[in-house]
Parts: C-alpha cells; sequence; structure tokens
C-alpha cells in the first residue's frame, strides 16, 4: 500500500503514525480518542441505527450514512474509558468522511495494520479497527443497494 492509494486524510494519519517511536504512536492514538467526533442529534435518540462491532473489545458502534451529494459520513460512539477504541474510531471517522464511495471501498482492508501500531497495543485491538473498517464498508454497500 502506498500513499496514492489512499484518501489525503487516512494518508497523512498513516504518515504521522510511522514518522512516530512507538511510545509517541500511542500517544497520538490517545489524542485522536480526544477528537472522536459527537454522534449527530439525529442519531443520539436512535441507538438503534447504530451497529455494535463485534470484533471490538470495548463497545464502539458505528453508522454509515451517503448525504444527498453522495458522499460518505461515519458515525461512531466508544465510551471514554475505552481511548484505544475511541482512537480507531476517531482515526477512521474523520478519515472516511467526505469521501465518495468508490474511495472509501478503495481503502485497503489493511490499512489498520499499516499504522505501526502493532507494536503499541495488542494485536486483537487493531483487528478491532480492521473489524471497523469491514463493517462500515459493508454497510455502505447496503447503503447503496437500499
Amino acid at each position: 500500500m502506498d500513499a496514492t492509494t489512499l484518501p489525503a486524510a487516512l494518508a497523512e494519519t498513516r504518515e504521522d503514525f510511522l514518522a512516530l517511536g512507538v511510545k509517541d504512536r500511542l500517544t497520538l492514538l490517545l489524542d485522536f480518542s480526544n477528537e472522536l467526533p459527537e454522534l449527530p442529534e439525529r442519531y443520539r435518540d436512535h441507538p438503534d441505527l447504530l451497529e455494535r462491532v463485534e470484533e471490538c473489545q470495548s463497545p464502539v458502534f458505528i453508522f454509515v450514512e451517503v448525504d444527498e451529494a453522495g458522499l460518505v459520513h461515519m458515525h461512531a460512539t466508544a465510551p471514554a474509558e475505552a481511548p484505544t477504541t475511541r482512537g480507531f474510531a476517531s482515526i477512521l471517522a474523520q478519515g472516511l468522511d467526505g469521501l465518495t464511495p468508490e474511495q472509501v471501498f478503495a481503502i485497503p482492508a489493511d490499512y489498520p495494520q499499516s499504522l505501526g501500531l502493532g507494536e503499541a497495543v495488542s494485536p486483537l485491538r487493531v483487528r478491532g479497527m480492521s473489524g471497523m473498517l469491514a463493517r462500515a464498508k459493508r454497510q455502505l454497500q447496503e447503503r447503496l443497494a437500499a
């Protein structure tokens, strides 16, 4: 995978992580956890619209939508006491925001592994982010088919 195959925001995030040492990567992930966008109000009262990502150890829920302009938005919620999960959700929510469906589908499935976090967090946690990405793509496929 190279930067040309990734949307700009995800490529930049990847470069930021890889430019750091292992401890600093974890700090950056925690920074992302604090930047997880709030759920839009329309979802706060309808948690049934959000899908639990079972691959994650912590309870994280996502919802992917396509707006009138055909652009993708991923919304996620994860508890504050699960900063690693929140960080992964934040990376994806921010990285997928405003992309076309084609750009989302083109994101390599191994993007989470390419961030260099395997040494900072357990492989199980990185698989959780992979689960989020896979579910986001599946939800997007379902929205487009509807």
